[in-house]
């Protein structure tokens, strides 16, 4: 096994997170490309664990913080790591050492970055994520936020300790029209599938549905809402993880125009 770089001839793995098998990453659209094309200029960071046969079966990608959905200085985070473990397509590869090939890679190579740390969230349900996994590749949790942890490795005395930006408002309830809200930051085609479907739902009820848009690759909308992600109906957020399927978005959509 080994760990290399994301170049333009490989790069299409990436955006479709290693599943191109899967029609929901299709449904999700182009969104993660569009993200990435945006934050190259920005210090995204992508690497791929690759076994003996070249075939690549993890990935992590960590941005600075300052374009993330944490509050910190000098230091990068992991949105995500994520090794293939479905029986489609490239197959299963858990349990070879490519999560943790993977974040010590991205450790030293923040390091020679000259950040002060790595940050790194989690759940603390056994799935996508955990929590407990990353506080056994040494990380350490210094804020909680629900079922979310924020941990990280600091690499030196001054390092200064993320924190979640925490809501500073939500949206509103519609008035006349359901208000569906959309907070797309772009990096998660699993996020993205939830916004896709809850529109093309919106379209099967015409002149009932408000939709609004943020895109959160803009700080100063992250700051304001305090919202990075997220999906809201009538000021009532929806579960985006995992993603709902069209028809249970589709439901929640006709409850509220019934309601109008």
């Amino acid at each position: 096994m080994k760990i290399i770089d994301i170049t333009p001839e490989n790069q299409h793995h990436y955006f479709c997170c290693l599943e191109e098998w899967s029609d929901d990453i299709k449904e999700a659209g182009d969104f993660k490309q569009k993200w990435y094309e945006k934050m190259k200029d920005k210090g995204i960071r992508v690497k791929y664990a690759v076994d003996d046969h070249g075939i690549i079966g993890g990935m992590i990608q960590y941005i600075p913080i300052e374009h993330s959905m944490f509050e910190g200085k000098n230091l990068y985070v992991v949105l995500c790591i994520w090794v293939h473990g479905h029986k489609q397509g490239r197959g299963d590869y858990r349990h070879r050492g490519m999560g943790k090939a993977l974040i010590l890679a991205a450790e030293e190579d923040c390091r020679e970055l000259g950040a002060d740390g790595l940050v790194t969230w989690g759940l603390i349900l056994p799935v996508f994520m955990r929590a407990s996994w990353f506080k056994r590749q040494g990380h350490k949790v210094v804020d909680k936020y629900g079922m979310m942890r924020l941990l990280w490795k600091p690499f030196n005395e001054d390092a200064i300790a993320p924190k979640f930006i925490r809501p500073q408002k939500l949206p509103a309830k519609g008035s006349g029209k359901v208000n569906v809200t959309l907070f797309r930051n772009g990096w998660c085609p699993v996020m993205t599938l939830a916004y896709e479907r809850v529109k093309r739902a919106s379209e099967e009820f015409p002149g009932k549905i408000e939709i609004v848009e943020y895109d959160t690759t803009n700080r100063e909308i992250v700051n304001e809402w305090g919202i990075s992600d997220a999906l809201y109906i009538d000021g009532k957020e929806v579960r985006t993880g995992p993603p709902p399927s069209f028809e249970k978005i589709r439901r929640k959509v006709a409850r509220r125009v019934r309601k109008l």
